[in-house]
């Protein structure tokens, strides 16, 4: 089933989701989205939107451009928020991630009155907020988070890729593919990359 706007719907007034890219790799920043429909959104919009990780790059990059769109439309606001790779390493992808949520939800152009967050851990917010496990799958609003943040994400590594070509960060993202840590491995870690992994402990011990 795809996800709905019955949790949105039933909490009332502004609800934002929320939701995160990146905890995963072993290079880059994590990001977060924050998203809150002005209403129910419609039927066309809504059937772009699903999990990111169910939608193929293609899809997921149509549903990013419409989800911009509306925003510029008037229906729906959203902000990112990121943490770098320095701060991952000196908080721990969780409390990294968790500032990312914070940093998303405090650059909203208006405050919601419910935050509804993908997964069992929630972040310290200044708005009440409602953890939803696999919300990405249930929540248009954390669906259309998940998109937002992970292709903003994708085109950061891609970003990277001109100053940093030895390691691909614009095919793998970061993500500790064979190819990323043999590389990893052999010419050691560069500033992106995230103090704390292992292969990337194990790559400045070896240096």
């Amino acid at each position: 089933m795809p996800p709905d706007f019955l949790h949105e719907a039933e909490a009332g007034g502004l609800v934002a989701g929320v939701d995160e890219a990146g905890r995963g790799p072993l290079a880059g920043p994590v990001l977060a989205a924050a998203v809150i429909f002005l209403g129910c959104p419609s039927p066309a919009l809504a059937g772009l939107i699903d999990d990111s990780k169910r939608l193929s790059a293609r899809h997921r990059q149509d549903a990013h451009d419409a989800l911009r769109a509306a925003a510029r439309d008037g229906l729906l606001h959203f902000a990112i928020g990121a943490a770098s790779a320095t701060e991952i390493g000196r908080l721990n992808i969780l409390r990294a991630t968790h500032l990312a949520m914070a940093r998303a939800v405090a650059r909203l152009a208006v405050v919601p009155g419910l935050v509804l967050v993908d997964g069992n851990q929630p972040p310290v917010l200044a708005v009440p907020l409602r953890c939803l496990v696999g919300g990405d799958a249930l929540s248009l609003s954390i669906a259309a988070a998940s998109i937002l943040a992970k292709v903003t994400r994708d085109r950061c590594m891609a970003r990277l890729h001109p100053r940093w070509p030895g390691y691909g960060f614009a095919s793998h993202q970061g993500y500790p593919t064979l190819m990323h840590r043999t590389v990893l491995a052999e010419i050691g870690p560069c500033p992106h990359h995230r103090r704390g992994f292992a292969p990337v402990e194990a790559a400045y011990a070896a240096a």
